[in-house]
């Protein structure tokens, strides 16, 4: 569970699809003022803040769990926090209303630079599907028949894609300038 908001001087897991995709729109030069200082997001609204008072609850059902590690390569600028992790495996919370669980390529994306970051090859999101009561009551308990596992394979090639983009921006923080694509 992230308790400091700030997210300028640092890149973070989640940031990775913006990292990996076009730095030539409204989205991206919003982002990057955040990086920058110069703005910060207060964005939030009810599956975020769900998702977020389950998340504890939902690994708390993971057999030798460890909650909340934050990893930082500081010459990468890079600060990735860890929901949760075993001796061998990442743990991701991702909790959704839908019928099923879709596994997007920035959720992927994010587990595999938490992998890199903690050395760890093994990782799986752990979605759980949220009612409209659990939107009305965070203290509900977990309903373990709406909990999935998504393993993820890590992807050397994905990685060093990454890092190539990943010190660009590294580059361009500290010079203080907006990167181009």
């Amino acid at each position: 569970m992230i308790s400091n908001h700030d997210r300028s001087g640092f890149f973070g897991a989640s940031d990775t699809a913006t990292i990996m995709g076009n730095y030539n729109t409204a989205t991206f030069k919003k982002w990057w003022l955040e990086k920058m200082g110069i703005r910060q997001s207060t964005f939030s609204n009810k599956a975020m803040k769900a998702g977020t008072y389950f998340e504890h609850k939902i690994l708390d059902t993971i057999p030798g769990i460890t909650k909340d590690r934050q990893i930082i390569i500081p010459e990468l600028h890079l600060r990735v926090n860890l929901d949760g992790e075993t001796e061998t495996t990442i743990h991701e919370v991702k909790t959704y209303k839908a019928d099923k669980f879709k596994l997007s390529k920035a959720y992927k994306q994010q587990v595999l630079v938490q992998m890199f970051a903690s050395g760890k090859k093994l990782a799986q999101i752990d979605a759980y599907r949220l009612t409209d009561a659990d939107y009305l009551n965070y203290f509900n308990e977990i309903d373990k028949e709406r909990l999935s596992e998504h393993p993820i394979e890590y992807d050397e090639e994905f990685i060093e894609q990454y890092l190539i983009k990943l010190k660009y921006l590294c580059e361009c923080l500290e010079k203080g300038v907006m990167p181009k694509c």
